[in-house]
């Protein structure tokens, strides 16, 4: 009698553990979910979810640049204003949990329509969830935006002509703009690309961050090319 009791008491005991650690065990399904929770609360500004499932000692780092703490993080959420609505919808996700910690890495497709105006936008997010007491919650968050071409603008080709020539950053370092079929080309040490306008006066090249621009000088002629990036000139001056 002595050896059942104790017998199934052991397997009680086993079965409560295994339970336990099914309970405490999460996937990758389940976290998508929560994520999936959070950005479907952006719409109407509910700050439940963010503040349930982010830390209290959470680092958020958006795409933005900024840096902030839960209470930054939750003060920021707020509903889309009048004449705005718009869904978030995550995939491509993959994932790596290990013991207490789990991360969780996934593309975000946001489409956004202001007042008829339908605008879109693909973001990479990387979330660590972190088990403490039982509970899954995110401890940091970095966000990054794929970049986009901007919208091919209109110029007169008959312009494209004051652009070509040379450019030198330093001796030896030179790139040259021409003109084909009513297109615009730079070339530096074999590479050649088109430059597509933005605006009449601003260029930019296919898959690219940055934009290439044209200086003038006081009368009206081109004398620089400018590689801007991240608002930060880099200056080619015109040789011939």
């Amino acid at each position: 009698m002595i050896c059942q009791r104790f017998f199934l008491g052991t397997i009680l005991f086993c079965a409560a553990a295994k339970l336990a650690v099914a309970q405490e065990t999460v996937t990758q399904e389940e976290l998508l979910r929560r994520c999936q929770e959070l950005f479907d609360s952006l719409i109407t500004g509910n700050k439940e979810p963010w503040q349930k499932y982010y830390a209290d000692d959470a680092i958020f780092f958006d795409e933005k640049g900024r840096n902030m703490d839960k209470t930054a993080l939750v003060a920021d959420i707020s509903p889309l204003p009048t004449g705005y609505s718009g869904k978030i919808k995550i995939g491509k996700a993959a994932s790596r949990i290990i013991g207490d910690t789990a991360v969780v890495s996934y593309d975000v497709d946001e489409r956004e329509t202001i007042f008829g105006q339908n605008l879109s936008a693909r973001y990479h997010e990387t979330d660590t969830w972190l088990r403490r007491n039982g509970a899954w919650q995110i401890i940091a968050t970095q966000v990054l935006r794929y970049y986009e071409d901007p919208a091919i603008g209109k110029i007169d080709s008959n312009k494209l002509s004051t652009f070509a020539g040379t450019y030198q950053l330093a001796p030896g370092q030179t790139r040259t703009v021409t003109t084909e079929d009513g297109k615009l080309f730079v070339e530096r040490k074999g590479k050649k690309e088109e430059l597509l306008p933005e605006t009449p006066d601003i260029f930019f090249r296919k898959g690219v961050e940055g934009r290439i621009l044209f200086r003038s000088d006081d009368k009206g002629k081109i004398d620089a090319l400018i590689d801007r990036r991240n608002n930060e000139d880099v200056v080619w001056r015109k040789t011939q």
